[in-house]
């Protein structure tokens, strides 16, 4: 049989035990060394090893998980690791550096300098007898203190170089990493940070150790919070790793969540090496985005773009004949029907899964171009693994269960498509802590090598894991693993296994067409609000371009329905309370009324400012949180009782209660609304 093929990974690993090994026994042979003719010796010695460190290093990070012959887990874990280690060794070559250096011959020179002195003053004591005592008196007390001060410096090098070894780990310490960040409650618990280093001096048996960090500070934690430090690495790690996440924040790149996805020891490393999730299921990409503030949702693209001077509109123009708001052409401009995904992997025992959904997104192959538009899925108890879309219900469909959506984008990228990642907000039963996790993404190419579009069909996406940025991923490699043969009857029984999304390109008709060309270049959303966005549009244009008394005019302007409408685009509850409301007003309307857009405009907002803009500034409406069923329902109650008794019904025994006051409930505020 042949030798196993080592990865490169394992490769460096070996080499990094070799330097391992190279340095103790350096470290050791300098410290039982008497210093007689050996120092020399031991310096090139470790000169040779900082080398061989850096140069091991420099190799490491060249690494990608594509170089390996075979699946790896915890890839990327394993690599940083590696380099903590490497690290390690680098600084405690850093100390024997210092210990093996020459001392500095610091007596030797005050002892000259003050001979130098007496000579001096034995001439100056020929000259001027009566002054002798006094010169001599102040020349010792000068001398006094400048050995005095020598011998502080030198004691303070002393000390640096104590510091610094305390530092190393020795040999048999029980070192454990924090993977976690923990805040103390109670009297005796011990505030650790991530990716800390702690000592743990007991063991409980109800999971509560006693541990110490590097200031001295003793106190309980929680052993789930903790890891095995296996290879005793020093604890001015902290300040490395501080300054490489730093580094990472500076870069440019949409992407930077995706590799700290990636390096980061988070939530999402603790259960894959529980086994409690597939091995290609990773930190969610695109929420992340959601969380940095408002770049990627669609109150962001609702608003106008302004030109390249600032003075004029890039996307919104009005129609002086017709008093509409004139349509653009976007490079795309499609709908598309989600239908459902089948064998999506479960997480394990431990995790409680609060939302499945599905995020999706124009995307070029290296960053988002577009809002991020969240569906939510739904699932038979019996059969978790496949998610299914706009479910039969009474009543309107809300919006977040819509799986009709639109999209609208203008990049001319050759790589434009369609980027879906399934997702699940999910709770950790020991710990409560929430988090949210990637199940996967597919992409769909909308136009093909020669630049024309992708037929409008059915499509059966192959759903991969990891990140955008990661590979050839499996999902699940538990899937494939003991697949053989290569006949089609085996691929058929493969094929069933591999998680897919099903999804329906649709050309829109000529109504919806006409309703996606009043929209902005960029947009995602839900086909079923599509007429609220291009009423909402059609005010933006009126006052924007015809009530302002100039084009160079930015005053505050007094609208509350534009100040305010951006906010619950973030809120689909009231989007669909919004939905409800006009549906309602539409019903009482003529078929003339409908046709006069000046009246349409009217009615709309007097529905907007009697229904919804009350809601948004209600003290009895809780702030919205993703997949908070508890909050869902409250701020369901809310709006359902507010939708039939309105705000100004209500009587002055029982006022209904509002916020704090501020002008930006009132006041569009161009310059800093626009994109």
């Amino acid at each position: 049989m042949p030798p196993k093929r080592q990865g490169p990974l394992q490769t460096v690993q070996r080499e990094t035990d070799d330097i391992k090994r190279q340095v103790d026994s350096l470290i050791k042979d300098a410290r039982l060394s008497d210093g007689s003719g050996r120092t020399e010796a031991y310096q090139s010695r470790c000169i040779h090893l900082q080398n061989l460190v850096e140069e091991t290093t420099r190799k490491l990070k060249k690494l990608t998980k594509a170089d390996e012959p075979a699946p790896v887990g915890n890839y990327e874990q394993r690599k940083m690791e590696e380099e903590r280690r490497l690290r390690g060794f680098e600084e405690k070559l850093l100390v024997l550096v210092q210990e093996l250096s020459p001392p500095q011959k610091r007596e030797g020179g005050s002892s000259q300098a003050q001979e130098d002195e007496e000579e001096e003053d034995s001439e100056e004591d020929s000259e001027e007898d009566s002054e002798e005592d006094s010169e001599e008196d102040s020349e010792e007390e000068e001398s006094e203190e400048e050995s005095v001060e020598d011998e502080e410096e030198d004691d303070d090098e002393e000390d640096v170089v104590t510091k610094t070894m305390e530092q190393i780990p020795e040999s048999g310490t029980a070192t454990y990493m924090v993977i976690s960040a923990f805040k103390g409650e109670q009297e005796g618990d011990l505030t650790i940070q991530m990716g800390e280093v702690l000592a743990i001096l007991s063991k409980n048996e109800d999971g509560w150790w006693l541990a110490q960090d590097s200031k001295g500070s003793k106190g309980l934690v929680p052993k789930t919070y903790l890891k095995r430090y296996s290879d005793q690495e020093e604890d001015d790690e902290e300040a490395s790793e501080d300054e490489e996440l730093e580094s990472k924040r500076k870069q440019s790149s949409n992407w930077d969540c995706v590799m700290r996805a990636i390096t980061e020891i988070d939530a999402t490393d603790v259960l894959s090496a529980m086994g409690a999730i597939p091995a290609g299921f990773r930190s969610s990409t695109l929420s992340k985005l959601l969380d940095e503030g408002i770049t990627y949702r669609a109150s962001h693209y609702i608003q106008p773009e302004l030109s390249q001077s600032k003075l004029s509109f890039k996307d919104l123009f009005r129609d002086p004949d017709t008093g509409k708001v004139r349509q653009r052409t976007a490079r795309t401009s499609l709908t598309l029907t989600l239908w459902s995904c089948k064998s999506i992997p479960t997480p394990g025992v431990g995790v409680q899964v609060l939302s499945r959904h599905i995020r999706l997104c124009a995307f070029d192959g290296t960053q988002v171009l577009s809002n991020i538009h969240t569906i939510r899925a739904t699932c038979n108890a019996n059969n978790v693994k496949t998610w299914s879309f706009s479910p039969r219900m009474t009543g309107n469909l809300p919006s977040l269960l819509d799986g009709d959506c639109f999209l609208r984008c203008n990049s001319d990228a050759p790589e434009l498509g369609i980027l879906f990642e399934l997702g699940v907000t999910y709770i950790r039963n020991s710990t409560g802590e929430r988090g949210d996790l990637s199940c996967g993404w597919a992409f769909l190419k909308l136009f093909d090598t020669n630049g024309a579009p992708v037929p409008h069909r059915t499509y059966e996406l192959l759903v991969h894991g990891g990140t955008p940025y990661e590979k050839d991923v499996e999902v699940d490699p538990s899937l494939t693993r003991g697949a053989t043969g290569t006949g089609m009857f085996q691929q058929m029984m493969l094929s069933r296994k591999l998680p897919k999304l099903f999804l329906k390109l649709k050309s829109p008709n000529v109504r919806t067409r006409s309703q996606l060309s009043a929209l902005p270049d960029t947009l995602v959303g839900s086909l079923s609000s599509i007429h609220l966005l291009v009423l909402h549009r059609q005010l933006l244009a009126d006052i924007l371009l015809m009530d302002r008394a100039t084009m160079q005019n930015a005053d505050l302007i007094c609208s509350p329905l534009l100040a305010t409408f951006p906010e619950i685009m973030d809120q689909s509850d009231l989007l669909d309370a919004l939905r409800k409301s006009w549906l309602e007003a539409e019903s009482n309307m003529k078929r003339s009324e409908k046709r006069d857009l000046p009246l349409l405009k009217k009615k709309f907002v007097r529905v907007y400012m009697d229904n919804i803009y009350p809601l948004l500034y209600s003290a009895d409406l809780p702030p919205p949180r993703w997949a908070d069923e508890m909050v869902e329902n409250q701020r369901a109650r809310v709006i359902f009782n507010s939708s039939l008794e309105p705000f100004h019904t209500h009587t002055p025994d029982s006022p209904p209660r509002h916020q704090a006051f501020d002008i930006s409930q009132l006041t569009y505020d161009l310059l800093c609304m626009a994109q």
